[in-house]
């Protein structure tokens, strides 16, 4: 990993990157529920829910493009779960496996305190071990299973909640 990468907010002339990387998880059946692709017009309203200065929407570029996207999303709307976000992180198909993730995930957790946050879950695939063993490494522990609640294609499959006290 010896590109310079560049971490910042999100800009909504970015939405349609953001929107493409995370239509390209869609056919796996291992990364998100969503069984068709979404479009830039339904995501705007999850984009306005984000702000740099309580949960924010990254993009990491590299070279001008981006590569990936990383989300924190309220947990909760009831005002007590307010210092837990949901994290969400999604890589091009041709930054995987090198390290994006544990740099995205390196710089959520160190931002933490700034964003008010004590508590950060992901909900995974339990078949999604990529992502359950990059979290496993940054000392996320399962915290719940929802065993068979989404339906892939007629196949069951469970959602493991994983979290992390920070």
């Amino acid at each position: 990993m010896q590109e310079p990468f560049e971490i910042v907010h999100a800009t909504r002339d970015e939405l349609d990157a953001i929107v493409e990387i995370y239509n390209t998880t869609i056919a796996s059946r291992v990364v998100t529920a969503d069984l068709a692709p979404v479009t830039v017009e339904s995501r705007i309203q999850w984009f306005e829910e984000h702000d740099d200065q309580h949960r924010p929407l990254w993009v990491m570029k590299s070279g001008g493009e981006i590569i990936a996207w990383l989300s924190f999303s309220k947990f909760h709307a009831r005002a007590a779960y307010d210092a837990t976000a949901e994290i969400s992180i999604y890589i091009s198909p041709k930054s995987r496996s090198k390290g994006i993730g544990s740099l995205f995930l390196q710089k959520a957790i160190e931002e933490c305190p700034r964003l008010h946050i004590r508590n950060i879950v992901a909900l995974v695939f339990g078949h999604n071990e990529p992502s359950l063993a990059l979290l496993r490494k940054f000392g996320f522990e399962q915290w719940g299973l929802l065993p068979g609640v989404a339906n892939m294609d007629g196949i069951e499959r469970d959602l493991v909640m994983m979290g992390k006290k920070v």
